[in-house]
């Protein structure tokens, strides 16, 4: 804190802060003997600057205590985001067993019948969309309905004359998800505009 000149009053510290003492400042000099203890010491009353190290050890104390508290709660935190993760990972897997498990039964039986093999992939391929709806991803490939660039990507232009202009005639690739939820957009072919 600068020393104002004399005559002039500093300004008010502010609240809470810790007030340093007033008065003249003493010049270094050469250690003075000891003197025998005063009034203070019979009393037990603390000198000011005894209070003012007792102040800022608490609120150094106090400083490092909150630090702490900050890097453990930083810490914690850490841990339950990879825990969350980690279930979240665990889940997904799980929902797509049964999609794992009817592929192997699909080859299994792959000999006897070549005929029916088509229909098991089938269902098993139905089983792994039904998967990602619930998960939040529906399936998007729809034909006819106008081009969306939020949900299309344009692999193609044709000319249909059976087409609107700039709908979709065919789906390439079927997209999965909504909005700012998508996985991938369908990749499509588009009716060429007149």
């Amino acid at each position: 804190m600068p020393i104002p000149p004399r005559g002039q009053e500093p300004d008010p510290p502010p609240e809470g802060a810790v007030q340093l003492p007033r008065g003249d400042l003493t010049q270094p000099g050469p250690p003075a003997e000891e003197a025998e203890p005063g009034p203070d010491a019979a009393t037990g009353t603390a000198a000011p600057d005894d209070e003012y190290a007792a102040a800022l050890r608490e609120a150094e104390d106090r400083w490092r205590r909150a630090l702490a508290d900050l890097d453990n709660l930083r810490k914690r935190h850490a841990r339950e985001l990879k825990g969350q993760a980690a279930a979240e990972r665990a889940r997904t897997a799980a929902a797509f067993l049964p999609v794992v498990d009817n592929l192997e039964l699909a080859l299994s039986h792959a000999a006897a019948d070549p005929g029916a093999i088509v229909e098991g992939v089938r269902a098993v391929r139905d089983q792994a969309v039904n998967v990602l709806e619930r998960l939040g991803y529906p399936r998007h490939a729809e034909t006819g309905v106008p081009f969306d660039p939020a949900r299309h990507e344009v692999v193609g232009v044709v000319q249909d004359p059976d087409a609107d202009p700039n709908t979709v005639v065919q789906v390439l690739r079927p997209g999965y998800g909504e909005a700012e939820r998508q996985l991938r957009p369908a990749a499509v072919t588009v009716a060429k505009r007149e």
